[in-house]
């Protein structure tokens, strides 16, 4: 149990670093795009030393969210935690997801179950929030009209990543899809009727 706590805490280090810290950071957010913009964490050699494990990391200083941007879609989804089932979050969707959350939501309303787990955005894992916060990081990738927002976590000693996708309609970002690598399961694949 302790090696495993080591390993999430080093993981949770190396992020702090930065993103363009090595190879495990790629493991838990996928290659950086082609043209991704360096910052200046790139040019300081990263600090892959593990923390003590009695102490948690420290939080990196949050980077500013751009109003409009990819990420400031998907922000809410985790200060607000399962506001993805909210039907009036639905503005936020298109297809295919929209398609599966309105199906989601007529299966409820008809009283024959529920399809969709109330905590997607967290990988449908137990949580503590407060943790969740501590080791929360995010990258965005935008290619044109499509967009991709990763998101990883820990819970517990365990990652998590999952993958928002988003497309611009009518000059505002939209989410298409909700991907769980970890998981392996994808939002748009729920067959809810």
């Amino acid at each position: 149990m302790l090696g495993r706590l080591v390993l999430a805490f080093s993981l949770v280090s190396m992020l702090a670093a930065g993103l363009n810290g090595g190879a495990l950071a790629q493991d838990l957010f996928g290659a950086p795009p082609p043209k991704a913009p360096s910052g200046d964490a790139g040019n300081a050699p990263a600090d892959t030393s593990p923390p003590p494990a009695t102490t948690a990391p420290t939080p990196e200083p949050a980077t500013p969210v751009l109003p409009g941007s990819p990420t400031a879609v998907v922000k809410p989804f985790y200060e607000h935690l399962g506001l993805e089932l909210d039907p009036a979050e639905r503005k936020n969707f298109i297809d295919p997801a929209r398609t599966v959350l309105d199906k989601s939501d007529a299966l409820q309303k008809s009283g024959q179950g529920e399809c969709l787990d109330p905590n997607m955005a967290l990988d449908n894992a137990d949580y503590d929030k407060l943790a969740i916060d501590r080791s929360l990081r995010t990258i965005e990738a935008i290619n044109g009209d499509e967009a991709k927002v990763v998101v990883a976590f820990f819970v517990e000693g365990n990652a998590h990543r999952l993958e928002w996708k988003l497309r611009k309609v009518g000059g505002d970002w939209k989410i298409s899809d909700l991907l769980s690598v970890t998981g392996q399961w994808a939002l748009s694949q729920y067959q809810c009727e």
